[in-house]
């Protein structure tokens, strides 16, 4: 199974994501071996996930709130999302670790919110430019990846891990596939030590039509995390269209 999943982030209001979901609705993704998802944004989402309630679309948010309900001004939580007809939830992603300050505490209360309500958590890891030239990667990773995983308990359902290196989101400046492998196989193998499980890894970082298939070929990397692409059409289809051809 290969995933290829959007991040609209903040780029589309409500009426420029309804236009691109009612768009994207209309394509016919027949592939039982790719999982399409879109995580627009909190304004859009009960729109969105009306569009594509009944396709092969699946829909997620890209926050969540810990809390189930109660007095948390501005939060929104994985059960209210859950009965929007959620099926993920991004967890932890840089721009809410880097630029809102979120915490590993933060993203690991996230985590256990999503699966005690049975929505898949994409938990995003990643380093920053100067962590990678001071050969501070795979410590930045480790810490992050055991902040979450220790001592988690699945309770049965299912998670994800989106490998998102800061120096590569938005920049046009995209890991090399070569090195995108190696780092997944070491976070393969570093979440061994956690779970039995198979968990899969998606590569996001400056996702494109023209380089989606370098990054798929890779038996390490089951997906990737779109996100200027997937918020226009003519990228987004593309990109898709290319992951289905492959063999």
């Amino acid at each position: 199974m290969k995933y290829i999943f959007g991040n609209w982030k903040m780029y589309l209001d409500l009426g420029e994501s309804v236009i691109l979901a009612n768009e994207l609705a209309e394509e016919v993704f027949t592939d039982d071996k790719m999982e399409i998802a879109i995580f627009p944004t909190a304004l859009a989402f009960s729109n969105v996930a009306t569009i594509f309630s009944g396709t092969s679309v699946a829909v997620g948010p890209q926050d969540v709130a810990w809390q189930p309900k109660g007095a948390y001004t501005g939060g929104v939580s994985p059960l209210m999302y859950k009965d929007l007809g959620a099926r993920y939830a991004l967890v932890g992603h840089s721009e809410r670790r880097h630029v809102f300050g979120e915490t590993d505490e933060e993203v690991r209360k996230k985590v256990e919110a999503c699966l005690d309500t049975g929505l898949i958590p994409v938990v995003c890891i990643g380093e920053t430019k100067q962590e990678k030239d001071e050969g501070k990667r795979e410590y930045r990773l480790k810490k992050q990846l055991m902040k979450v995983f220790e001592n988690l308990n699945l309770n049965g359902g299912k998670i994800m891990v989106a490998y998102e290196p800061v120096w590569a989101i938005g920049t046009g400046d995209a890991c090399n596939p070569l090195d995108a492998d190696d780092i997944h196989g070491w976070i393969k193998l570093e979440l061994k030590n956690y779970h039995d499980i198979e968990v899969p890894i998606l590569y996001g970082g400056s996702v494109k039509p023209d380089n989606v298939i370098d990054y798929l070929r890779l038996e390490t990397v089951d997906g990737v995390l779109v996100g200027n692409a997937s918020t226009k059409t003519e990228t987004f289809v593309p990109l898709i269209r290319a992951v289905e051809k492959i063999k």
